[in-house]
């Protein structure tokens, strides 16, 4: 994570009247070194905005380098913009594209691990980590060290551990990849649940399968985010 100092800010999440937005980000504007010169850049987001309101599933595609996962980064607070604004609650569930596990504990260890960084107390982290494991299948590889898991099982423990503290807002890169079409179905019958208790849910997916499963999809195209 950079640490330059950024005009680009996380504040919490404000209640107004009426419907008030669980994550709200404007103007976001990113450029990453493009060659060995200082002075030569290539701006990857140039004003992009994201907004959810509880219990919405928004979509975010674009092509490949369009800078869906850069926003992401941005929007969970993993990478500084150089311009723009965030409002996201305190605790937000984040699932990377690439799984950031420990290979040498079992995904009991993690569930455990990650369920005192949230602050959860044990009792309720492990009531809420059998949920996962019988929701998504993978109970049989609790005490299987992540260096043994299959490309399906480690989706699953990184979902899974996003999942965990059942935050209001989720942000989710490409959770489904490496899903069977059970554990896929799964996944959005997870999702319906947790949207009726009013959480918030960002899924980024390279390409949209089913259209219908979110209340709007947003396209990345020139370093903006377009309603589709």
């Amino acid at each position: 994570m950079s640490s330059a100092v950024s005009s680009a800010h996380a504040v919490p999440a404000t209640p107004e009247a009426g419907a008030s937005p669980v994550l709200s980000a404007s103007g976001i504007v990113k450029s990453y070194r493009s060659g060995p010169l200082p002075w030569r850049t290539r701006r990857v987001l140039n004003g992009a905005d994201v907004t959810l309101n509880k219990g919405e599933v928004v979509g975010l595609v674009g092509e490949n380098g369009s800078g869906k996962t850069t926003l992401m980064k941005i929007l969970i607070g993993a990478l500084a913009a150089d311009a723009g604004a965030v409002a996201r609650p305190d605790q937000v569930g984040y699932c990377p594209q690439e799984p950031v596990v420990y290979p040498r504990l079992t995904c009991n260890e993690h569930f455990e691990l990650f369920g005192r960084a949230y602050g959860m107390r044990a009792g309720h982290e492990r009531a809420c980590r059998q949920e996962i494991y019988e929701t998504l299948g993978f109970e049989r590889y609790a005490s299987v060290r992540a260096d043994q898991l299959s490309g399906g099982t480690l989706s699953k423990l990184n979902l899974g551990l996003a999942l965990l503290p059942d935050p209001d807002l989720l942000l989710l890169d490409e959770p489904y990849a490496g899903f069977d079409w059970d554990t896929y179905t799964k996944f959005w019958g997870l999702v319906e649940q947790r949207r009726s208790r009013g959480r918030a849910f960002l899924v980024i997916s390279h390409f949209v399968v089913d259209e219908e499963r979110f209340d709007r999809i947003l396209e990345i195209r020139e370093g903006r985010t377009y309603p589709r």
